[in-house]
């Protein structure tokens, strides 16, 4: 079923750039997209939303023990994070306190793994590339299994067996799927080679199983089907689509990483469907390189889990040149819909959308509005008409920074943001441009990896996000290198303009690279800028007409061999400077708060019930400044008893929070700030809740190697 709208590329119409007076530009690969044409396209178009009398209605869900076991990452197949305990509860939350801390003594990258629990033992990998089992009651490690390569970065999976196959536990490290007892940690011999089946390619995300199938998700592309027990693959499905696969019409040029699976899957464990969710195409924020729809990158895909056939996908970004990935694993839930309940999916997204669909047709509960977008002033960029600008359900997120959205935080900071501000591009999908930044919300959230969980009983679904600006730049890289002896001019740049600008020239900050500068300005603009000053770069009449000429001929590539001024290539070739975020002097956000907030969407209307900050810096509340929330990275877990618990900021804490109201009830001191959603379980009649404290890779953070369980006294 085709639910995405197709455009051909050469429905865009193209204008000629003459990139060079003396040398036209060989192929249309050099041309520039016409503003106009775009403009006489009707401003909306939908995918519509599904009848209800066509809605699938709910299975019931034998076989999960009422939601109290946690036995795979992300609570369960469907990737819910729900638990039905409720021993700890609204009404006694505040008494939590520590039942025990685990150290696993070694050391590495922090972790983004949410741990599981078998029976009486919490398996989880550790940061120094090890796979642990702990006493869940007390704390103590009990065995410990190191594989060759970073085991479950994200996630690993409870398999309880079979008559013929003793149960396991699995995971991907590397380009291999492991499988463990989970009694003792040593490998299950007569699985793939002593305990281990070899990958295609890497995957690091929890795999999940239906029936003898496993099936994991590749880090950079395509999804595989397994025999469980024997560990022998038995499907692949190209995500990247092959000659004569569908979708392979939707590039002009195939790439070898894109549509990769890295946040993870779900799985309908009824119905023996798979759900991947896609990132888009690499190398991000240039798509020169392949044009078209470029399926299936930011899609929602659903899998047959036994064969791998493409029962149906769902495309949110078409033609993604921003890096705004598909980011997060799916989540089933149970929704009501004209009186009856019916099964869905949902995958909350990087712009703050949660793409709502049928479980079993893939057609979407709302109706799926887009927005025609505006066109590239990058040569040789085709951008695609339109983009999803969704009413239904509301997004927890934007992607516009405006002027509005500045700092107040003090006089000093508002004036230093606007200072850099007023240099950059803005707007709904604006595409990047040579050498100014374009400053846009949402690259790393919104929604991201951490993804959302759901309560099984209302379908409210809650997710964690981000709200801070990030500026990206591109340039044309085809700069030789520098001399091997630092010319005159090259001097005179390291003491005047590296440190804004970076010694690489790629520049520091939102500050803009200087790398291909003469692709896009002449000598005389370089000079006015240089001598009146722009935006947050001074004005340096210091500076002599001599040293200044030996800057231009270092900027210029003309005291250096440069490439020969007809060695164009085919299509032009684009770098990016880096992911800055914008922040004010003090490195703070440069955007008012919240920065992160935890949201509640209720599916069966769509709206957004509620939003609060997660998250604070304690010296912005000591000086009285209301809770900002802070970036996070962790994702929450939600309860019978009434409450959701996160972590994942900047502050170290894990916080339970009123499911209802969004009200913060409690909050609990960790060593290291909390790395992955926690976990819930319940051993001889006592709840704990446990949480991986490593620190948080994408924050800086300091690391560390702890898990902290809390408990009732």
């Amino acid at each position: 079923m085709k639910l995405a709208f197709i455009f051909s590329a050469t429905q865009v119409l193209l204008v000629a750039l003459t990139v060079n007076a003396q040398t036209p530009p060989p192929t249309n690969y050099w041309a520039v997209e016409d503003a106009r044409a775009r403009e006489q396209l009707p401003l909306y178009t939908e995918i519509p939303a599904a009848q209800p009398q066509d809605l699938t209605p709910a299975e019931r869900l034998p076989g999960r023990d009422n939601f109290k076991i946690w036995q795979r990452s992300h609570g369960d197949a469907g990737g819910r994070r729900y638990s039905a305990l409720d021993q700890i509860n609204r009404n006694n939350v505040t008494n939590l306190a520590v039942a025990w801390t685990y150290h696993s003594g070694d050391n590495g990258p922090q972790l983004e793994c949410n741990p599981i629990i078998v029976r009486d033992i919490m398996i989880t990998p550790t940061p120094g590339d090890c796979v642990v089992g702990v006493n869940a009651v007390n704390g103590r490690e009990l065995w410990r299994f190191k594989p060759g390569a970073r085991p479950a970065f994200r996630g690993l999976i409870y398999w309880p067996g079979s008559f013929a196959a003793p149960e396991r536990v699995l995971f991907c490290a590397g380009n291999f799927l492991y499988a463990l007892d989970p009694q003792t940690g040593r490998p299950i011999s007569d699985f793939g080679q002593q305990g281990k089946a070899t990958l295609p390619g890497s995957a690091t995300a929890a795999p999940d199983i239906f029936k003898k199938v496993i099936v994991v998700a590749g880090f950079e592309k395509d999804a595989w089907g397994f025999d469980v027990v024997s560990g022998r693959q038995l499907w692949t499905f190209h995500t990247v689509p092959q000659p004569g696969e569908y979708g392979y019409d939707t590039w002009d040029k195939t790439e070898d990483y894109a549509a990769n699976d890295w946040a993870g899957m779900a799985m309908d464990d009824v119905r023996g469907i798979a759900y991947l969710t896609t990132g888009g195409p690499k190398p991000n924020f240039n798509g020169v390189r392949h044009r078209g729809q470029n399926l299936f990158c930011n899609c929602l895909i659903a899998l047959d889990a036994l064969t791998g056939r493409r029962l149906w996908h769902f495309q949110e970004i078409r033609h993604d040149i921003w890096d705004l990935d598909m980011s997060a694993p799916p989540t089933l839930a149970t929704i009501m819909r004209a009186g009856r309940r019916v099964d869905v999916v949902a995958a909350t997204t990087k712009i703050g959308n949660t793409i709502l669909l049928d479980r079993v047709t893939g057609q979407p509960i709302f109706p799926f509005r887009l927005r025609r977008a505006p066109t590239s002033t990058l040569p040789g960029e085709v951008t695609w008409p339109y983009q999803p600008d969704l009413e239904l359900p509301e997004p927890f997120s934007k992607l516009v920074f405006t002027e509005d959205d500045l700092t107040d935080r003090t006089p000093e900071a508002h004036d230093f943001a606007w200072s850099r501000f007023k240099g950059m591009r803005t707007g709904w999908f604006q595409p990047v441009a040579e050498g100014q930044p374009t400053l846009l919300f949402g690259i790393d959230g919104g929604g991201e990896w951490t993804g959302a969980c759901v309560d099984q009983k209302t379908g409210r679904l809650y997710v964690t996000a981000n709200h801070i600006g990030w500026a990206i730049t591109m340039f044309q890289d085809d700069d030789p290198p520098d001399a091997p002896h630092p010319t005159p001019g090259q001097k005179i740049f390291e003491a005047n303009c590296a440190i804004c600008h970076g010694k690489d020239r790629l520049g520091v900050g939102v500050t803009p690279p200087l790398r291909g500068l003469r692709h896009r300005m002449t000598d005389e603009q370089v000079t006015q800028q240089v001598r009146t000053g722009k935006n947050a770069m001074p004005a340096n009449v210091q500076l002599s007409d001599a040293d200044l000429k030996l800057l231009l001929d270092y900027l210029m590539v003309r005291d250096r061999p440069a490439p020969p001024v007809d060695a164009r290539p085919e299509r032009p070739k684009y770098s990016f400077a880096g992911y800055p975020r914008f922040y004010d002097q003090e490195h703070y956000p440069a955007n008012k708060p919240p920065w992160g907030t935890l949201n509640c969407i209720d599916l069966n209307t769509g709206k957004l019930v509620w939003k609060v900050p997660l998250g604070e810096y304690p010296e912005l509340t000591a000086a009285g400044i209301p809770k900002t929330g802070t970036e996070n990275y962790g994702g929450a877990i939600v309860t019978a008893g009434g409450l959701l618990f996160v972590s994942g900021t900047r502050d170290n804490q894990l916080r339970a929070f009123d499911k209802m109201t969004g009200a913060e009830l409690w909050s609990g001191k960790l060593p290291f700030a909390g790395s992955a959603a926690p976990a819930t379980y319940q051993i001889h009649g006592r709840q704990y809740v446990v949480i991986p404290a490593t620190g948080v890779q994408h924050l800086g953070t300091p690391r560390g190697d702890a898990w902290v369980s809390f408990a009732l006294p």
